[in-house]
């Protein structure tokens, strides 16, 4: 027997099972965010590439990652990978900047060239959408939790599944993470 739910999502009614995600997402990358400079954007455009998911701080012990984070980028970007930061100031408040902080921050000090996007919740009361998806078991069993830290890393293979989950603190360069995105890189999209 199903279970069904009535929510509103942006002022529409969605009826659904309980069982399935709201929007009837099957992947992360079904969701819409909003980029840093607050453009919508369509996170389908990314289906087909291998996409490492972060949720970026800029005052941590971690933030050294987004240099770490960007050489990943320019070194496999031409192959198919692609490095999408959203910063979040649930950890220590270690994000407490506007979005054009951020952005002015991540240039100037790290020349981040991969997709930035607005400041979301990452975890508990409010969590974006995309997260909330990352994060439920029952839309990500397999690599479901909430999130521990700032540069919490997912990644997403070019079947639009999540295929690894990296510690924050694990180095995103290190021999564990550069295997698991060289081994999507190789898979052929569907």
């Amino acid at each position: 027997m199903s279970k069904f739910t009535l929510m509103f999502v942006f002022g529409t009614l969605v009826i659904g099972s309980a069982f399935v995600y709201a929007n009837n997402a099957s992947s992360p990358l079904d969701h819409k965010v909003t980029s840093i400079d607050g453009k919508p954007v369509d996170l389908a455009q990314y289906k087909g590439k291998v996409v490492l998911v972060v949720n970026v701080a800029s005052h941590c012990g971690n933030t050294k990652q987004y240099t770490n984070l960007e050489n990943l980028y320019k070194k496999y970007n031409e192959k198919g990978l692609t490095v999408l930061g959203f910063p979040a100031n649930e950890f220590g408040k270690q994000e407490p900047g506007t979005d054009k902080e951020i952005a002015e921050f991540c240039t100037s000090r790290y020349k981040i060239d991969f997709p930035m996007f607005s400041k979301i919740v990452v975890k508990g009361k409010g969590i974006d959408p995309l997260y909330e998806f990352l994060t439920s078991d029952k839309t990500n069993a397999k690599f479901a939790g909430p999130i521990s830290w700032n540069f919490e890393k997912f990644l997403i293979g070019r079947d639009g599944q999540v295929v690894e989950r990296f510690a924050p603190k694990l180095n995103p360069e290190s021999p564990e993470v550069i295997a698991a995105i060289e081994a999507e890189l190789a898979k052929t999209g569907n």
